[in-house]
């Protein structure tokens, strides 16, 4: 199949990438990060989550942050909301896009979420019905789409299963999560393939992490599918948590890199993407784990 000739991209940086960081992440800098990626021309940049500050910590301030943002035509900012609460909190913050997060295995469904997976679709059924009442759009993620740190290996049936299920509750996208990145290409195909027979292909968005060095050939593989969105976080933000030591998301600059290469039209700005990936990971303290990023930042300043 040919490639596609655009690709959009999701930047899950200020969300997913900073959720999980130890140290306190001031909200100046989380603005500073949003505003700066849809300048770099990321067309969705994902802003926060409305979740309890009790279980993610680093996103207590997530009306401030969504409130305070400059927003630029265009560019969708859409948070996470994990039930009608959420949601209500995230439209009283000015919220135009929202997401969902469910799992395609049962044990990670009730270890991250505490409620098995067709619990938690009775916890997305009001926010979809609420957000349509208001206009706003609803992404759907399903993380564990290649396997799971607990049950291993989940059928792709099982994925097409949840996929199907939350778009025809009313999500506008689905974006197959391999949340250990223990997906290769043959697999991830696999996948798509089951889902497509009960979503649209253009429906259908990946979210791939880079744990065993894969993300790439994963992105490859779907556009050879036909997927044409993907997911990414500047500088590869965002550890896996279920395999010590590992990387987590992978990196926009990568993504871009071998987009370009490819003569894939994105809109984003691969030099601007390096200056924001070195500028947050020395705000934060921590080092970039886009290689494309580190050799570009490297060859600039020599």
């Amino acid at each position: 199949m040919t490639l596609p000739t655009k690709v959009r991209l999701v930047e899950v940086a200020p969300r997913d990438g900073l959720q999980n960081e130890k140290g306190e992440v001031p909200t100046a800098i989380k603005v500073e990060l949003i505003e700066r990626l849809a300048d770099a021309g990321l067309p969705s940049v994902e802003a926060t989550a409305f979740v309890s500050p009790k279980w993610v910590p680093q996103m207590a301030d997530h009306a401030e942050v969504l409130e305070r943002i400059r927003r630029k035509p265009g560019v969708s900012y859409p948070v996470l909301t994990p039930n009608l609460k959420g949601f209500e909190a995230a439209r009283a913050a000015g919220a135009t896009e929202v997401a969902v997060f469910a799992a395609a295995s049962e044990a990670f469904s009730r270890r991250n979420i505490n409620c098995s997976i067709a619990e938690s679709f009775e916890r997305f059924r009001p926010v979809l019905e609420a957000a349509a009442r208001h206009g706003i759009r609803v992404r759907g993620y399903i993380s564990c789409v290649a396997g799971c740190p607990y049950e291993g290996e989940v059928r792709p049936e099982k994925v097409a299963e949840v996929a199907a299920a939350l778009y025809d509750m009313g999500c506008y996208e689905i974006s197959l999560g391999d949340t250990i990145g223990v997906g290769t290409p043959g697999k991830i195909q696999r996948v798509i393939e089951a889902c497509a027979r009960r979503v649209p292909i253009e429906r259908l968005a990946g979210h791939y992490h880079d744990t065993y060095g894969q993300a790439l050939a994963n992105i490859y593989a779907s556009m050879e599918m036909g997927v044409s969105t993907f997911d990414a976080s500047v500088a590869g933000l965002g550890g896996c948590p279920y395999a010590k030591g590992a990387t987590g998301n992978v990196a926009t600059e990568d993504v871009v890199y071998m987009l370009d290469g490819l003569g894939i039209e994105t809109g984003v700005a691969l030099a601007k993407l390096v200056e924001i990936g070195q500028w947050i990971c020395r705000a934060i303290g921590r080092e970039s784990a886009s290689r494309a990023g580190r050799a570009l930042a490297a060859k600039c300043a020599a």
